[in-house]
């Protein structure tokens, strides 16, 4: 049923244009720390100039640069930027992400009206994603100052560490003049969205706060405000927030409280809370300094517990370190899945576990681990299958079929070839990010993980030899 679906928007888009994709209109995720946008997270974000901002704060989406993207597609063009989508398509028979986006309530409704328009004409996003700091309270091991103060804070004090590459340098970002705007500063990028908000919330079918750590930013308990108090109510609209659900008691009693006025007076359609964990136990708070496990899962557990509307999705960031607890991490959530069994979801829980690995920094992702490891992974996407079986019936709490592709994906992404040169320097930049990551953060990962003792001498190896 889908396919048709998607066979059918594509069949409408190619009419315009093999390029053409809705999300250029409806779509966009705007970092506001530091003044970047795009549309779709496969183009690289480019910078908003303050000048088209003056009398126009819908330039946060509509920039100039992607006006002359959508004249391309209305035109029947491919923006080189969209590439990720051209080569999918061009290699296979595959539904390319253009289609799936220009499937979505959020775009397909406004087919005629984007088609028949100017390229010209400004247009409101229906999906929306937005950043209003870097402010965050931790230091997770694959992140970096761009999205973290923690990280700004460690970097100012001990220099950058010595990788090939720069994911975590400082003078990067002033050479891109990406800089994040401190918190104590006046920005621009701010100030332009709360001008635009009043017009833009009637329009949105999705919005989502990111981060940073979302919780620590007063603009998103203005916009909780703001939904709370408005005389009229986008009842439509889904409402989105990341949160590590590491923040303080009082702020998080300050959340639940603004969270249930919201719920109990169906300000919103739906409510969503994106959390992230990416391990079990220690390991787990290893690799996102600042964490604490048993904090997490309890709040989790509270959260699910006080709203029942509420859906959380745990978002794992499936890297190196994941793998040896990963399964513990598995076996717990199925047991929150079952204490939270909402029949009412088709899935049967209000919870879902989303595992997406990572690719960058390419030191930390799993493709640096010795192939034997794939026999952990396969144990992982064997589990997950299993629990599946949960989901028949009224009475199941097992897993979608989303979460189970996504595992499975983490194994066919990880057996795949890889230039024995490329893994060479990730393996020495793992030794060499590792051992400083102890010195300055006082964390002993030999003891915290001990099935990885031996690859980690093997790196040990691998640096002095190709050094």
């Amino acid at each position: 049923m889908l396919n048709e679906v998607f066979e059918k928007t594509r069949s409408k888009l190619n009419k315009v244009g093999c390029g053409m994709c809705l999300a250029k209109w409806t779509q966009v995720t705007m970092h506001l720390h530091n003044g970047m946008t795009h549309s779709c997270h496969h183009p690289t974000a480019h910078k908003i100039p303050l000048s088209e901002l003056q009398n126009n704060p819908s330039a946060l989406h509509n920039t100039n640069y992607k006006k002359l993207a959508r004249k391309e597609m209305l035109e029947g063009g491919k923006p080189k930027e969209c590439d990720y989508c051209w080569k999918i398509e061009d290699s296979s028979n595959a539904f390319s992400d253009r289609t799936y986006k220009s499937s979505e309530p959020w775009s397909a409704p406004h087919f005629e009206e984007i088609t028949t328009s100017s390229w010209k004409k400004d247009f409101n996003p229906k999906y929306v994603e937005v950043a209003f700091s870097n402010t965050c309270n931790f230091k997770c091991s694959y992140c970096g100052p761009m999205y973290s103060t923690k990280w700004v804070e460690e970097i100012n004090q001990f220099g950058p560490y010595k990788t090939s590459t720069s994911f975590n340098s400082m003078s990067t970002y002033k050479e891109r003049g990406v800089m994040p705007y401190q918190v104590s500063e006046h920005n621009p990028y701010v100030e332009a969205f709360w001008k635009w908000w009043p017009d833009l919330y009637h329009d949105l079918h999705t919005f989502r706060i990111t981060g940073g750590e979302p919780l620590l930013s007063k603009d998103t308990f203005k916009v909780l405000d703001y939904i709370i108090e408005t005389d009229n109510p986008n009842k439509r609209l889904s409402f989105c927030i990341n949160s590590n659900l590491g923040i303080p008691e009082s702020l998080f009693k300050k959340f639940v409280e603004k969270v249930e006025i919201i719920i109990d007076k169906e300000l919103v359609h739906e409510f969503i809370i994106f959390t992230s964990c990416d391990a079990y136990g220690e390991q787990a708070n290893y690799i996102r300094n600042g964490f604490n496990y048993n904090q997490f899962y309890e709040r989790v557990d509270f959260l699910l517990d006080k709203f029942k509307p509420m859906t959380i999705d745990i978002m794992s960031t499936y890297n190196a370190l994941s793998v040896p607890s990963y399964k513990k991490l598995i076996e717990d959530v199925v047991i929150l899945k079952e204490r939270h069994h909402n029949p009412s979801r088709y899935w049967g829980s209000s919870l879902l576990l989303d595992s997406s690995y990572l690719r960058w920094p390419t030191h930390q992702t799993v493709k640096i681990l010795d192939k034997e490891w794939v026999r952990e992974i396969d144990e992982q996407a064997k589990l997950v299958d299993f629990y599946e079986q949960m989901r028949t019936g009224l009475d199941g709490y097992g897993f979608t079929d989303i979460e189970i592709n996504k595992i499975k994906r983490i194994k066919d992404w990880f057996i795949s070839e890889e230039n024995e040169e490329n893994l060479n320097t990730n393996r020495k930049d793992f030794y060499k990010f590792i051992t400083e990551h102890d010195k300055r953060r006082n964390t002993d990962f030999v003891k915290t993980f001990p099935e990885l003792e031996e690859f980690l001498a093997k790196c040990r190896v691998t640096k002095s030899r190709v050094s």
